[in-house]
């Protein structure tokens, strides 16, 4: 493992930073000569010469032939993402409406590091007086609680410690508010109640419980994790008194457990994070087509359990950062062609009401995209209960 980290440090400064060769390849010899041997060291002064006689445009065109003729299998290698994350992405632009000669420049913005956003929670603080106090600050590009940073330490912002101010993704901002916007038909008593189903790290239950606060709502934060409990403790810790309860459960057991309780729920549902790889580029690497059968089982309990939670007239929001295919359409149409009790409702409708310039496709889902939205590839579905 040190040899092959030492090589590829090496090679990264070569072709990816433009280090002088003679610098990149005694400072990475002298590293290996440190970490795993003389013996190593050769090898890896032998390959970096070798490496260092060719550009890297050079070497592009090298790797791509060696792909082979597949046009696919050249992107995976040139845009370094695994083939089977590729032919899922495509696929997925295809079914919300869009080309698939966008796929290069999807991949492209996976490998771009993403600007931080903040989240200026309702209720909690003004987005116009962060825009004015904090320098190097911009409105957000969809919604009226989105902040962009252009640089500097987030937890330097005033509020952010404290809670009022969240550091959030745009899109996942998007989602949240959407199912805080869907018409819902008032219950006898008129005061609504929210659940999140899966509701750690906790940035969209602070999010949903800063709107419920200012709609006398309560809202209920459901997390299977204990250590990720205590973070939406934390995320939660500005709202008013009595807004939040933080729970620690099991998602899949709720609608059994309380069944019709509330008005609206969030499913935020455990995924392959396909749509966050900007964010998390290792994950590429590590996910493989084999969890999708583990995920999309749990993803399918949680959504049944969310709908059999909800009272006739509530609505429930399917979430996922991740576009791929098997973890949304297919989730959302398998579980409601089971029962008659829940139809799908056009999100479109629910999201333009909270970012109405938003361009999405043909519905009744939203997708989001990092190279259309400049945010995470969420995923929105939508749903009422009958």
């Amino acid at each position: 493992a040190g040899l092959l980290d030492a090589l590829r440090m090496g090679v990264h400064q070569l072709l990816g930073m433009r280090v002088p060769p003679h610098a990149a390849v005694s400072e990475t010899v002298a590293l290996a000569r440190a970490r795993v041997g003389a013996g190593p060291a050769q090898l890896v002064n032998a390959v970096l010469r070798q490496v260092s006689r060719s550009s890297g445009e050079e070497w592009d065109e090298r790797i791509t032939e060696a792909a082979g003729p597949d046009p696919l299998d050249q992107l995976s290698v040139t845009a370094s993402h695994p083939g089977w994350i590729v032919r899922a992405l495509r696929q997925a632009l295809i079914a919300d409406g869009r080309s698939p000669a966008e796929l290069p420049e999807l991949l492209e913005a996976d490998n771009t590091p993403a600007a931080v956003t903040l989240v200026v929670r309702p209720g909690l603080a003004e987005r116009d007086a962060v825009l004015a106090s904090v320098g190097g600050t911009s409105p957000g590009r969809w919604t009226e609680t989105a902040v962009v940073l252009a640089g500097g330490d987030p937890a330097g912002v005033p509020g952010v410690r404290d809670g009022r101010i969240g550091v959030q993704d745009e899109g996942s901002q998007v989602v949240a508010l959407a199912l805080a916007s869907v018409p819902v038909e008032p219950q006898a008593g008129g005061t609504e109640t929210w659940l999140d189903l899966c509701a750690g790290p906790g940035g969209k239950a602070a999010l949903l419980g800063a709107v419920a606060a200012t709609r006398g709502a309560h809202l209920v934060a459901n997390e299977v994790a204990p250590h990720r409990a205590q973070l939406v403790e934390r995320a939660i810790a500005a709202l008013p008194d009595g807004t939040v309860d933080v729970r620690c459960g099991d998602g899949r057991s709720i609608g059994e457990e309380e069944p019709g309780r509330y008005d609206r729920v969030l499913v935020d549902a455990p995924c392959t994070g396909l749509g966050a790889l900007r964010r998390r580029p290792e994950a590429r690497w590590r996910r493989q087509p084999s969890d999708l059968g583990p995920l999309t089982d749990l993803q399918r309990s949680l959504l049944a359990s969310a709908i059999d939670a909800t009272r006739p007239g509530g609505v429930i929001a399917y979430v996922t950062c991740s576009p791929h295919m098997a973890e949304t359409q297919l989730v959302v149409r398998d579980v409601i062609g089971r029962r008659d009790d829940v139809e799908q409702l056009d999100a479109r409708e629910a999201v333009h009401a909270v970012a109405p310039d938003l361009d999405l496709g043909p519905g009744p889902w939203v997708q989001l995209w990092p190279h259309v939205h400049g945010t995470d590839a969420m995923h929105l579905a939508l749903l009422r209960r009958r």
